[in-house]
């Protein structure tokens, strides 16, 4: 600028000249500060949810041995049985009612009764506190070996079984006149009132195909009992506090189905083997 027209400068500031804040914009301090705040908010909860997924996740760690130990002492299982817990559900609200939803075991050998298989069993409003459960349900698998136990408990003169799914082939021997006869069975088997049931599908006498008219006429009542249905007991090789309630054939495997109790956590009768009448 030339000497005609010289630069004015700015008054400096003063309660005469005040600075003048336009209408609609904030102060660069408080605008700051409200910026800030939805990120605290933000830090605050991502910092309870890390936290929460922390307890969830020690609570999923924990949980299952102590339940697994109750079982094993519950049930006197040998202390090295092998068993998996598994709880449904976020654990940490079900924790603080003191109920857990679900729980579900499985274990791939357990014994009763001198019956080995592998089990699988759910259980649902399990109070945390003691006290029974609301329900339970479960299936045991076993092989023909561990079957043919349980059968041998009928009339049925059984020396061996054999799995063809959907039916049971039971091969023995019965005697006539003080000879015995090779006598080969084949039933479906299914469950009714807690107890086994045995349906004769099939029969062969000394390799001959017979009906129930056929061994009344030529063996008496000496084998009339094959051609009958069979129902087994075997309450006496469970825990009172369960109930068969179906059977079939699954490949190599009969799969039992029972249901439990919800009793069986609280009172001992209940986990000691049943009886048969």
């Amino acid at each position: 600028m030339s000497d005609d027209h010289p630069t004015v400068p700015y008054p400096e500031p003063s309660s005469d000249h005040p600075t003048l804040v336009i209408p609609g914009e904030r102060a660069p301090e408080a605008t700051r500060r409200r910026r800030r705040w939805p990120w605290v908010v933000l830090i605050v909860v991502l910092v309870i949810a890390a936290l929460a997924v922390a307890a969830e996740l020690l609570t999923r760690a924990v949980l299952p041995g102590i339940v697994r130990g109750v079982v094993v002492e519950q049930l006197e299982l040998p202390q090295d049985q092998q068993l998996e817990v598994d709880a449904s559900g976020i654990l940490l609200p079900q924790l603080i009612s003191g109920r857990l939803d679900e729980l579900h075991l499985s274990t791939d050998e357990i014994t009763f009764g001198g019956i080995t298989g592998a089990a699988d069993v759910t259980a649902t409003g399990i109070p945390l506190g003691g006290g029974d459960l609301t329900d339970a349900t479960g299936t045991v698998r076993i092989d023909e070996d561990q079957f043919t136990t349980l059968v041998t408990a009928s009339d049925l003169p059984i020396d061996e079984v054999a799995f063809d799914a959907p039916d049971v082939t039971a091969s023995g021997s019965f005697t006539v006149f003080g000879m015995p006869v090779p006598v080969s069975l084949t039933v479906t088997p299914s469950a009714d009132a807690g107890e086994l049931l045995l349906t004769p599908v099939a029969l062969d006498v000394a390799g001959v195909s017979l009906d129930a008219a056929d061994i009344a006429e030529r063996f008496g009542d000496a084998a009339a009992q094959l051609t009958q249905p069979q129902r087994i007991c075997i309450a006496d090789q469970l825990p009172a506090g369960l109930t068969v309630t179906g059977l079939e054939i699954d490949g190599s495997t009969a799969v039992i189905d029972i249901d439990v109790d919800g009793r069986i956590a609280t009172d001992e009768s209940l986990q000691q083997l049943g009886t048969c009448s």
